[in-house]
């Protein structure tokens, strides 16, 4: 898989045109991959969720995720490295916590 198009500063990147924000560059890579993990699966669950609540329950894991990993929430860029590093740790315990039993470490 080829990495998406980033724009010159970093903070985006470019699919089809359109502009996303970029992941943190400076999260730890093993929280950022904890993060993406999390993320994947709360995808799934929004879904495969076989109700209103079990989606909305997926949505918010999804939130948490993006929001940890600076694609979402206040810009990553704004912030400190301690204050980004705070947040990926804070979304994670969350996340976590959340994770339905059988993907609980």
């Amino acid at each position: 898989m080829t990495a998406p198009e980033r724009t010159d500063d970093g903070r985006w990147i470019v699919v089809d045109g359109r502009r996303w924000r970029a992941e943190d560059p400076s999260l730890d890579a093993e929280v950022a991959t904890r993060l993406r993990s999390h993320l994947g699966r709360a995808r799934s669950a929004v879904r495969s969720g076989p109700d209103d609540a079990s989606e909305r329950r997926a949505r918010d894991r999804v939130q948490l995720a993006k929001e940890g990993l600076g694609e979402r929430g206040t810009a990553w860029w704004e912030l400190t490295e301690a204050e980004r590093a705070e947040r990926a740790a804070e979304r994670l315990a969350s996340l976590d916590e959340l994770a339905p039993p059988e993907h609980r470490s």
